[in-house]
């Protein structure tokens, strides 16, 4: 699988892509995270496209995931705070969102987390408390439940994760 930017002519099929990980997620006993307000919306994704912050899944020639990524320091504002717990490091880190997949292909999500891990050594990642199957990769891929934070888009909890390169 191979990681690239997205451009602007990728939108369509970027959105199609989301579109069936919402209906995944709500059949899967998750139906909140994006549901409940179609998220992400396209002005998101295109401001993301724009800024060199989305990432696309390609295999054999055809998108078949989608993701954000960002590092740097304190670039995720709502991670600033962080309750029933505390974050690993205060370091620079990268941070991925709006992981999803059209289902077409198995471990996309590992293939994200592992590219953007390899970027910097240092991730922060959270999702809802709903998306059990988010979680168990999560945590199979090494990362520590460090607290929960709470987003602006809703009132839902989110579980927040965090994963550091040993030296």
């Amino acid at each position: 699988m191979q990681i690239r930017h997205a451009t602007e002519a990728d939108i369509p099929r970027m959105m199609e892509i989301y579109a069936y990980a919402r209906r995944f997620m709500a059949a899967h006993g998750n139906p909140r995270q994006w549901g409940a307000t179609s998220w992400p919306p396209e002005a998101l994704i295109r401001s993301d496209v724009a800024d060199g912050k989305s990432y696309l899944c390609v295999h054999e020639d055809h998108i078949v995931g989608v993701f954000f990524y960002n590092f740097g320091e304190d670039i995720e504002p709502t991670y600033r705070e962080i309750r029933d717990g505390a974050w690993l490091d205060d370091s620079p880190y990268g941070v991925i969102h709006r992981i999803a997949g059209d289902g077409s292909v198995r471990g996309i999500g590992s293939a994200c987390i592992d590219w953007a891990f390899q970027q910097c050594g240092h991730l922060r990642i959270d999702t809802h408390s709903d998306n059990q199957i988010m979680q168990k990769l999560l945590r199979k891929k090494g990362f520590a439940h460090c607290g929960t934070i709470y987003v602006v888009e809703d009132d839902d909890p989110r579980s927040a994760f965090e994963k550091v390169r040993q030296e």
